[in-house]
C-alpha cells in the first residue's frame, strides 16, 4: 500500500495514479510551468488552487531532502516549501517504484533559462549573479553546505530592480551548527565547476553572447561572494577616534538586507585600537519592517523600495511628527491599495503586487521627467497598465495562466511554458523590461561592496 509522509497532508492527492511511473502520467493531470534542468523526472500537478512539483527520486535521497527542506523552511531560508513524500509505490505488476517528493510551486518564480534570451543585457545577468551570491552566503551563515551549487538548482523571482534566488534542490545538502572555511571552500569549488558548465551550455545554445564569457562570469561570482562574506563576517580594526565606523558597519549590513544580532567589540588600552566583528543574522531587515508596518509580505529589495515611497509620502504630507505605524496605514489605504485597484483582474497574473508597484514608481518618475510635472500616482498607474503591463508575459499562477500539456504543440520557449504555444502568424510574447524598450527605466545597481564602503567613508568624513 502506498504510504504518504507529510507535515501538511492534502487528501486531494490520494486519487492520483501513484502506481504509475511519473514519466507516464497522463497529460491531463499535468500543467506546463517553467522548469529547470534536472537529472530526475519532474512534473507539475494541480490540486484545486494549489500546484505542486513532483520529483521521482530514490528513497534515501527523498527522505534526506524532505527533512532538509523542512529545516530550511523552519529557519525562514529562501527555499521551496516541502509538502511530503509518497513512498512504498508499486506498479500494477508489483514492481517497486521510486518515491516522489512533493514541494509547493513557488509563485512568480522562473528558472535561469527562462531569464536568458539572445541579447540578454549584461545588467540583467549581473542581477541574477548577485541574487545567487546572496543566497549562497545566507545558506553558509546558517551552516548549510549545499554540495551541488548550480544555476539549475535555483529559482529566481523579480525583486524590484534585482532578483531574489531560492534553493530548489537540497538532496546533497548538509546542515551543520557552523561551517568551517574548508567546507565553504569545498562548496565554492563545486560551484565553480557546475556554474562553468551551466554557462558553457548557455553559450552553446546562443543564449550567452559577448562580452559575457563563462569563465569571467564564474570568477565574478566567486569574487563577489568573497567580498560579501568579508563584509558579513570580517574583523575590522580602527582607532578610538573613528567610533562612527561601528554605526557605518551596521548601516552597510542593513543596506545589504542583513540584521546584526550583536557586535563583538574589543578595545586595546595600550594602542587605543578598537576591534569589531558583527554577528550577522538572516537577511530580511527591510522585509520585517514593512511586514510590521503594513502586513505586506515582499522580497527584500521590494520592501526597501516600498519603504522609501512610504518615507517620501510621510515627508510630502507633513506627517514627520506622526507615529510611523499610523502613517503606514494611511499610505497603504491612500496610495498602495488605490494603485492595485487600477489593475484589471485579467492582468494581475503579470506581476506580484510589490513588483508591480516598484515598476510603476519607475514609470511615474520617467513620465514626470518627460512632462515636467509631478504625475499623480493613480494617473501613472493607468498609464503603466496601458503602456507596460498589458504587454508583459504572465508570471503568476492562476487558472487563466495555467496551460495544459499539449503533446503535439510547440512551446514558444521550451524552458518557459508560461509564454504559451506557437501560433502561426502571431509574434511570440516578449518582456519589454528586458529588451531595451524606449523609456523603460534602467535597473538599479548591483551588489557593490566597494561602493558601499566608499559611501560610508564619505558620510563619516
Amino acid at each position: 500500500m502506498t504510504r504518504f509522509v507529510s507535515s501538511s497532508p492534502d487528501s486531494r492527492l490520494l486519487p492520483f495514479p501513484w502506481d504509475t511511473p511519473l514519466a507516464d502520467w497522463p497529460v491531463k493531470l499535468l500543467v506546463a510551468l517553467p522548469r529547470g534542468l534536472s537529472r530526475h523526472v519532474v512534473r507539475f500537478v494541480q490540486v484545486g488552487d494549489s500546484v505542486y512539483a513532483a520529483k521521482e527520486v530514490v528513497e534515501h535521497l527523498a527522505l534526506h531532502e524532505y527533512r532538509l527542506l523542512t529545516d530550511l523552511h523552519r529557519l525562514d531560508t529562501p527555499s521551496v516549501e516541502p509538502i511530503g513524500i509518497i513512498t512504498e509505490r508499486r506498479d500494477a505488476s508489483g514492481t517497486p517504484l521510486d518515491p516522489i517528493l512533493l514541494t509547493r510551486h513557488l509563485e512568480f518564480s522562473l528558472p535561469y533559462r527562462s531569464l536568458f534570451s539572445p541579447g540578454v543585457r549584461q545588467e540583467t545577468v549581473s542581477r541574477l549573479l548577485d541574487a545567487m551570491v546572496v543566497l549562497i552566503a545566507r545558506l553558509h551563515l546558517i551552516g548549510f553546505k549545499w554540495g551541488d551549487v548550480s544555476l539549475s538548482n535555483i529559482l529566481f523571482r523579480r525583486d524590484a530592480g534585482a532578483f531574489a534566488a531560492y534553493l530548489v534542490d537540497a538532496e546533497t545538502g548538509e546542515l551543520h551548527d557552523h561551517l568551517s572555511d574548508g567546507q565553504r571552500e569545498q562548496d565554492l569549488e563545486i560551484a565553480r565547476t557546475n556554474l562553468f558548465g551551466d554557462f558553457l551550455d548557455l553559450q552553446a545554445g546562443g543564449l550567452l553572447q559577448p562580452p559575457l564569457e563563462p569563465l569571467t562570469l564564474v570568477d565574478m561570482i566567486l569574487t563577489r561572494y568573497q567580498e560579501l562574506w568579508e563584509e558579513l563576517t570580517g574583523v575590522e580594526e580602527f582607532s578610538g577616534s573613528e567610533m562612527g565606523r561601528i554605526e557605518g558597519r551596521v548601516r552597510r549590513l542593513n543596506a545589504l538586507g542583513f540584521d546584526v544580532a550583536e557586535m563583538d567589540i574589543r578595545t586595546d588600552d595600550g594602542s587605543s585600537r578598537i576591534r569589531i566583528q558583527p554577528k550577522v543574522v538572516d537577511a530580511g531587515h527591510h522585509q520585517r519592517r514593512l511586514m510590521r508596518l503594513t502586513g505586506l509580505d515582499t522580497e527584500e529589495n521590494q520592501a526597501r523600495r516600498l519603504l522609501n515611497d512610504l518615507d517620501t509620502y510621510r515627508f510630502r504630507t507633513g506627517q514627520a511628527h506622526v507615529d510611523e505605524a499610523v502613517v503606514a496605514h494611511k499610505w497603504l489605504t491612500e496610495v498602495f491599495e488605490p494603485v492595485m485597484q487600477e489593475v484589471p483582474e485579467a492582468l494581475r497574473a503579470k506581476r506580484e503586487p510589490a513588483q508591480l508597484f516598484h515598476e510603476l514608481l519607475d514609470y511615474r518618475w520617467y513620465k514626470s521627467q518627460r512632462e515636467h510635472r509631478d504625475v499623480p500616482i493613480v494617473e501613472a498607474a493607468k498609464g503603466y497598465v496601458r503602456d507596460v503591463l498589458e504587454g508583459l508575459p504572465d508570471e503568476a499562477l492562476n487558472r487563466e495562466a495555467l496551460l495544459p500539456v499539449v503533446e503535439s504543440a510547440k512551446l514558444v520557449n521550451p524552458y518557459d511554458p508560461s509564454q504559451g504555444y506557437v501560433v502561426e502568424g502571431e509574434e511570440p510574447p516578449h518582456d519589454p523590461w528586458e529588451d531595451g524598450v524606449e523609456d523603460v527605466p534602467e535597473p538599479s545597481g548591483y551588489l557593490d561592496i566597494a561602493a558601499l564602503r566608499a559611501k560610508a567613508a564619505a558620510q563619516a568624513s
